[in-house]
């Protein structure tokens, strides 16, 4: 008898803490794999990136519910969000928000009538497994400033064009930082506001796809912010 009490209790507490992940999970904080190149150089494939699931609202665990609202994505804010395409879980740069007038022209962007500012970053690199090349830059209009990469080839797979677009209420535009290669505002248009999920602040750790699944040391516990 003493034996099934104490297995009892074992896997009643197991199952209490598992749950309890399982809710912080979906309503807190997560932590989430970056399969592709589209947010390089700020997250490389191999990231997992934390996700602060409180950072503008409270919501009903296991669904987009919102229960309490407390604030909204600024812009050069890293968000997570449903696809509108497809529903799966995106990470992208909020470039536009509500009333803002955006446009990109021969990769350069505008926000409300201000051409951003483009400075030398760290060069050339590789962007992804094709071995295409990329120009690191850094990239400030109103007030922020991220780091981007800008497609060297004439005909990158994603266009560096868009004409001026004025982003609708409750909706966001979103860009990746790999500007030459993201699926974004470009390909399936403005995200509204009740399919944000959170803000990325941090990268947990890295695994390098390319070298075994090694640890990259140099970026655990880095910044996003």
């Amino acid at each position: 008898m003493v034996l099934i009490t104490r297995s009892s209790r074992f896997w009643r507490s197991t199952l209490i803490f598992v749950t309890a992940i399982v809710l912080v999970r979906a309503s807190i904080a997560d932590w989430n794999r970056v399969p592709t190149g589209s947010m390089m150089p700020t997250i490389l494939p191999g990231d997992r990136i934390a996700v602060d699931k409180l950072a503008y609202d409270l919501r009903l665990p296991f669904t987009l519910k919102r229960l309490v609202r407390w604030s909204d994505p600024s812009r050069s804010d890293i968000i997570t969000f449903e696809s509108p395409k497809d529903r799966g879980l995106v990470v992208k740069r909020v470039i536009g928000i509500p009333g803002d007038r955006v446009q990109l022209v021969n990769d350069a962007l505008w926000v409300n009538g201000e051409p951003a500012g483009y400075t030398p970053a760290a060069g050339v690199q590789p962007t992804d497994h094709a071995g295409e090349l990329n120009i690191e830059r850094k990239e400030t209009v109103l007030g922020t400033t991220r780091t981007i990469l800008q497609a060297t080839t004439s005909s990158p797979p994603f266009p560096g064009a868009f004409p001026a677009v004025q982003v609708p209420n409750q909706h966001y535009l979103v860009l990746g930082d790999n500007r030459g290669n993201s699926q974004d505002y470009r390909t399936f248009g403005f995200v509204h506001r009740s399919t944000i999920t959170g803000r990325a602040y941090a990268v947990l750790f890295s695994l390098n796809y390319d070298n075994r699944y090694l640890p990259r040391a140099n970026r655990f516990f880095r910044s996003l912010l």
